[in-house]
């Protein structure tokens, strides 16, 4: 019995000591809220200035900017200079302008879902 109590007193110290960590108090992390721009703010502003400069490089944006007399060299340098709000508000209202399609993706896309809809109707035979 002594000779069991000898050779398990090390892992009753170290089963002592696991039991006292766990049970002192420790430092927990604190959780909150993070909000987007603080996380996506550096990258999505990288982003944002790539899209502007990519549609300055257009060759009729460059042709609308020197019909206005500006100088297309000028117009990304001072873009490259605004602020990543300033860039962001920019990109923003840049997605907002109208694409310039011809509409043709909308009216396949609705002859389809109306097709599918006969196709249904006269498999269930609501419709002769």
């Amino acid at each position: 019995m002594i000779r069991i109590r000898r050779k398990g007193q090390p892992i009753f110290i170290f089963m002592a000591l696991v039991a006292l960590s766990i049970a002192l108090p420790g430092h927990y992390a604190l959780a909150a809220l993070v909000p987007t721009d603080s996380v996506a703010g550096p990258a999505g502003a990288a982003d944002a200035r790539g899209r502007v400069m990519q549609s300055l490089a257009r060759e009729d944006v460059r042709a609308a900017l020197a019909a206005q007399g500006l100088d297309p060299e000028e117009v990304q340098a001072r873009v490259a200079s605004l602020t990543d709000a300033e860039i962001q508000q920019i990109a923003g209202q840049l997605d907002q302008l109208p694409a310039g399609g011809d509409g043709l993706g909308v009216v396949i896309g609705v002859l389809l879902i109306i097709l599918l809809v006969i196709l249904i109707l006269k498999v269930s035979g609501h419709l002769r």
